[in-house]
């Protein structure tokens, strides 16, 4: 007979929509305790983390909040406006952690920490070092530049962390005296406020929501609507790069700067989700569409330019150029998970998996000691780079720190990206060792995955009368599964697929147990031919990872003279010796004989095997594709995920 669950725990982490929101499911408590993720979240526990207030402490982003807080003398530290925000990116992934495990050395430093940035806010409830300090106190002059929201949304998203896994409301009152302030400042013309603007980088809008969902104070939600829909209409110039060309609603592609585009995007979500305005709704689904159809990466990464750091045209998705800012993928998933809430369809996470496992999670070395601000497809022989933010090499930290403490407080919450519930039961998102649980039913995990494709599910306690439903996303990718359940089996001939949700519903006991198998054969996967970059070229993919080729696997010259030969099969070895183990996928192909170019490297487009123009000879060579999110582990050089073909 089912039993009151004993101890469910209420679902603690960045997006929790209100009792009245507009929603399809809402997000459920789920704690990851072996495996894939918890191996990658115990680095950033026990590395990257605790060494966030020393680096904060010499890049001078503490300094400042003592320098504002008069407990400092000296200058102000630092190349950009914004530094303050990593200071509160810092903050927020360490609350998420402390929701986690409340240690002593952590929870000690949030404290202190926190307490500067009190002591740093001016009594009308400003807080920017950069404005204090360096320009006399003279606010919102810059807003294309300035960054002032966006740090403010920043603190504000780190004071609900702070207090949803504390309890404590220290934070929580500088942000609310801060959320207070720009209330008073910002809004429409005849409103009686001064200033009718919006910051050049979205951030202050999504921060605004989860304020108003965790204090119950309307304006907030409202000031946030007020934010959203003034982007778009030329009031920073009208200039795509700080989404001021096109409002929201009448947009019909992401364009200019990745993250502020899809920081926007997730508060236009979450506002939709509150509110129920359908246009909003109706544009982020059509946006997403038009982003995954043209303008994403294979790993999932986002943002085809360098320069200004934005997406680039419709299929313009260069390789070794590409920018794909570890940020925006955060951004991605953040974005995709409010609209997997907001409509309930399993394709938002099926991007999720695949940013998760791509291009999020190459952002940080496997020490948890070094970074990547940008993420290619691509290194070519002989590229040369002294690292930095813009660089193909890891880096300690960066002038602009953005993506190091973005990603440990997404690692930090990750738990709260895998499952949701709704009055018919539990969906589970990603597949994860541990448990999910909603109000009403715990269900437990126990997979190998992404290395191995199977996931046993075991029912622990519910408190449902009668039938409920245990869904679960099948990716996208996934070409064959098989179900086990009790004496039924049965796979993708037969199986009830809905929209990517299989749903298992019947009247479940303690102890009723699923398995889920989903093949992993390695594939090769081809680009659509108007993506100009990767035309005659394939790429190595086994599930839900996308692979690519390193140079330190294949001594005897670089990458660019490599040809993979998609006739001959793919193998898959595991290897327990290579970057803290790892599943290979082995590939036949050939290095190429290529001629001497002399002083023009251009050639007739007709010839024979082996001479210029025709198909090239060489000798073969057994091809090692690593997972891509661990690139750069190792010595320095080439990389490719695209290969051409023979």
């Amino acid at each position: 007979m089912p039993r009151t669950p004993s101890a469910l725990p209420f679902p603690t982490g960045p997006v929790r929509p209100t009792p009245g929101a507009r929603t399809a499911l809402r997000p459920a408590a789920v704690t990851i305790d072996g495996g894939f993720w918890h191996d990658r979240r115990a680095t950033n526990a026990r590395v990257s983390l605790p060494q966030g207030p020393d680096l904060l402490e010499s890049a001078g982003n503490l300094h400042n909040l003592r320098l504002a807080a008069g407990r400092a003398e000296g200058d102000f530290q630092g190349a950009y406006p914004f530094v303050d925000t990593d200071v509160y990116k810092w903050l927020e992934a360490a609350a998420w952690q402390l929701a986690e495990d409340p240690g002593e050395p952590l929870a000690a430093e949030v404290e202190r920490i926190v307490a500067l940035v009190a002591a740093a806010q001016q009594p009308d409830g400003y807080l920017n070092t950069w404005f204090q300090l360096v320009k006399g106190g003279v606010r919102y002059q810059d807003l294309r530049w300035g960054h002032e929201l966006y740090c403010a949304g920043h603190l504000i998203q780190a004071a609900v962390a702070h207090h949803r896994a504390t309890g404590r409301p220290e934070l929580l009152d500088v942000a609310r005296r801060f959320a207070d302030h720009i209330d008073s400042v910002f809004g429409l013309p005849g409103s009686g406020k001064p200033i009718d603007g919006i910051d050049g980088h979205p951030e202050v809008e999504t921060a605004l929501v989860e304020l108003y969902r965790e204090t119950g104070e309307r304006r907030y939600l409202d000031l946030a609507g007020y934010f959203v829909d003034r982007h778009g209409h030329g009031l920073l110039g009208g200039e795509a790069y700080c989404q001021d060309r096109v409002p929201l609603r009448a947009a019909t592609n992401v364009e200019g700067h990745a993250v502020r585009q899809l920081y926007l995007l997730a508060a236009a979500a979450d506002l939709a989700t509150e509110t129920g305005d359908d246009e909003l709704r109706c544009a982020g689904e059509r946006l997403w569409r038009a982003m995954t159809a043209t303008k994403t990466h294979l790993t999932g990464g986002l943002g085809a330019h360098h320069d200004r750091e934005d997406f680039g045209d419709p299929y313009e998705l260069p390789n070794e150029r590409a920018y794909c800012e570890t940020c925006a993928a955060i951004a991605s998933v953040q974005w995709s998970w409010r609209l997997a809430l907001l409509t309930g369809e399993a394709r938002y996470s099926d991007l999720i998996e695949r940013t998760l496992f791509n291009g999020f999670l190459a952002g940080v070395s496997l020490d948890g000691e070094r970074w990547l601000y940008v993420n290619p497809l691509q290194v070519r022989d002989g590229h040369t780079d002294a690292g930095g933010d813009q660089s193909a090499r890891r880096t300690r930290w960066f002038r602009c720190a953005c993506c190091p403490p973005n990603v440990m407080r997404l690692l930090a919450s990750l738990p709260h990206y895998l499952a949701s519930g709704d009055e018919q039961g539990v969906q589970i998102h990603q597949f994860v060792t541990g448990t999910y649980a909603t109000d009403r039913v715990r269900v437990r995990a126990e997979t190998d995955y992404p290395w191995h494709g199977t996931v046993a599910f075991t029912v622990e306690e519910t408190s449902a009368d009668g039938p409920w439903t245990l869904s679960l996303r099948i990716p996208q990718w996934c070409r064959e599964f098989r179900v086990r359940s009790g004496a039924a089996a049965y796979d993708q001939s037969d199986a009830p697929v809905d929209h990517g949700w299989l749903r298992l519903t019947r009247a479940w006991e303690p102890g009723d147990r699923v398995v889920l198998e989903l093949g992993l054969e390695p594939r090769l996967t081809a680009a659509d031919p108007r993506v100009d970059a990767v035309r005659g070229c394939v790429a190595i993919e086994r599930g839900p990872l996308v692979h690519c080729l390193e140079q330190v696997d294949h001594p005897g010259g670089g990458l660019d003279d490599i040809v993979l030969d998609p006739s001959r099969p793919l193998a898959v070895k595991h290897r327990p010796d290579l970057l803290g183990g790892v599943t290979t996928v082995v590939a036949a192909g050939r290095r190429r004989r290529l001629p001497d170019p002399g002083w023009w490297p251009y050639t007739s487009a007709s010839g024979t095997e082996g001479e210029p123009g025709g198909e090239p000879d060489g000798e073969p060579v057994e091809l090692t594709a690593i997972p891509y999110h661990v690139w750069a582990n190792r010595e320095d050089g080439s990389m490719r995920v695209w290969l051409p073909t023979s």
